[in-house]
């Protein structure tokens, strides 16, 4: 088997799949390997390998039209550096799809460029229509995040593409040639490198997006919520991100489901600006090789913004590329979203790290039974979301255990805030990954996600992580014993009530001897009785 295959897999008893996505993109070049098991119940899916090159196949395209000799020189030593890769891999040529956008698509001598690219790789590159381009942005956003109603948008070196999203369904998609490269050279190449970006470019460039996006008349005072993939969105979220938090982040959870309010994008555009080309490499969260066009990136997404009347725009860490994927493997082209993004998303990440899913789901099962019962005798009053979160820190309460069991409450906190954790945001994610860390032992606490936290999210932690140990405790032998668990009100205390077929001798000793008593009380202040 593979390196690459997971313990689940190989437990399973079949090899995973291994496939690679080659995205030849105006601006970088990736090639991501991804390994899967596409059969239910253990389905999985994880980006194993990655190889990236700043190409810049559409530079000077600008003025052209067409792909120059360098950058077809660049491009061809790329895919051979590909090529070897995925032979030494043992990816034969079914499994290694190779797309292009924007730039190869709109040159004038791409037949000629492809016609090397397959004689020198052996690859047949598929040049993806500006509708398919899009179609595999909205996959990759629906499949990250949680939007039903709103707008993606996915730029690129060459272009941008805008979709309307109705019920999770595409109802409107345009592709405008707005993309970081092309406006960069288009707009923002004469002015002296060493000097701030010229008021006057960045009003052309303003008026030159606005006039483009017109097109999209939907677009026009739209609101809602506005999703973001690509490069330049991640960059600059992740710099919106440092700005707040500390020149380090003050956080090391990602930018998954982060949110780039309108203000921030304005300060980042009006900071970027003001700094000659090189110094904006160095702006931490923005990648060296993107400095030079980050500045347009970031105008046009702000150009987006302003004519939408968007609050915001949220970061997903998903591409085109992890489009194509779920759409040609895991789910298929006739119906590429998964039903609830959370749940497939803490289910992959279960599987991955080998839980036990009886045991786990039924943890959840009772957690979510006494934290029910607790709300209905009005001894909490639930926050938006919680239900969902403390069902997904019950799923993934035990993944540590793939590293150790000693400390493994600690494991699974790291594996969590390590993962992308699709459909939840950084604080979503950090109150899970703290819910674990407490499910065993200790006074629950935010810690360094605090700044993430808002008003009531300490409580909220406690109760969850109190509730979690006990529905742990409850389901000690993991043999789901205990078919049912509630807690009510007693008097001054509240009562543990335990519905069950088999014996509870095991399951109340766990309660008993581990439940913390004092915690319980310091959580719902009130005793805990057992019933």
């Amino acid at each position: 088997m593979s390196w690459r295959t997971t313990r689940a897999t190989a437990l399973a008893g079949r090899a995973p799949r291994h496939v690679a996505v080659v995205d030849l993109g105006s601006n970088s070049w990736r090639l991501v390997v991804y390994s899967y098991d596409a059969d239910p119940p253990t389905q999985w899916w994880k980006r194993t390998d990655e190889l990236y090159e700043s190409v810049r196949i559409g530079e000077g395209m600008a003025a052209t039209g067409m792909l120059s000799d360098a950058a077809m020189a660049r491009g061809l030593e790329t895919l051979g550096i590909f090529a070897r890769f995925c032979h030494a891999s043992g990816l034969g040529t079914d499994d290694v799809h190779v797309f292009a956008t924007s730039a190869i698509r709109d040159a004038g001598n791409r037949d000629a460029f492809l016609s090397e690219v397959r004689d020198a790789s052996g690859y047949a590159v598929e040049v993806l229509s500006t509708e398919a381009e899009a179609h595999y942005g909205y996959v990759a956003a629906l499949n990250s995040t949680t939007l039903t109603d709103g707008v993606v948008t996915d730029i690129g070196g060459g272009s941008m593409q805008l979709i309307q999203v109705d019920g999770r369904r595409e109802s409107a998609s345009a592709s405008f040639p707005v993309g970081a490269v092309r406006m960069t050279e288009s707009f923002l190449a004469d002015g002296d490198p060493k000097r701030p970006a010229r008021r006057k470019d960045l009003q052309r460039l303003r008026d030159h997006v606005a006039t483009e996006i017109a097109a999209a008349g939907w677009l026009t005072g739209h609101g809602g919520r506005l999703v973001g993939t690509g490069g330049a969105v991640r960059n600059l979220a992740a710099a919106a991100q440092r700005a707040e938090f500390g020149s380090a982040g003050g956080i090391d959870i990602g930018v998954q489901g982060f949110i780039l309010s309108a203000s921030a994008l304005d300060e980042l555009v009006t900071g970027l600006a003001a700094l000659p080309v090189d110094a904006r490499r160095n702006v931490p969260g923005i990648k060296p090789g993107r400095g030079d066009i980050i500045l347009a990136a970031a105008v046009t997404l702000q150009t987006v913004v302003e004519i939408g009347g968007f609050a915001g725009l949220e970061a997903t860490e998903a591409g085109l590329r992890d489009g194509i994927f779920l759409a040609r493997t895991i789910l298929g082209d006739e119906h590429p979203l998964f039903p609830n993004v959370r749940e497939a998303a803490v289910r992959n990440l279960a599987v991955q790290y080998e839980s036990d899913l009886p045991h786990t789901e039924h943890v959840a099962r009772l957690a979510l039974q006494m934290h029910d019962s607790l709300a209905q005798a009005g001894l909490i009053a639930p926050r938006p979301g919680e239900h969902e979160l403390l069902w997904a820190a019950s799923m993934l309460h035990d993944v540590g255990m793939t590293i150790s069991y000693g400390d493994h409450h600690k494991h699974s906190r790291y594996l969590i805030v390590s993962a992308e954790l699709p459909g939840f945001d950084p604080r979503e994610r950090a109150l899970i990954a703290q819910m674990t860390r407490y499910h065993r032992k200790g006074v629950p606490k935010l810690g360094e996600w605090a700044k993430l936290g808002r008003p009531g999210d300490e409580e909220m932690l406690e109760r969850c992580s109190m509730v979690l140990r006990l529905a742990e405790h409850l389901e000690r032998g993991r043999d789901q014993s205990v078919n049912e668990a509630r807690l009510q009100t007693n008097g001054d205390g509240v009562a543990l009530h335990l519905l069950a077929e088999g014996d509870l001798t095991l399951p109340r000793w766990s309660v008993e001897r581990y439940g913390d008593d004092e915690a319980f009380e310091r959580t719902f202040h009130r005793p805990l009785v057992i019933g």
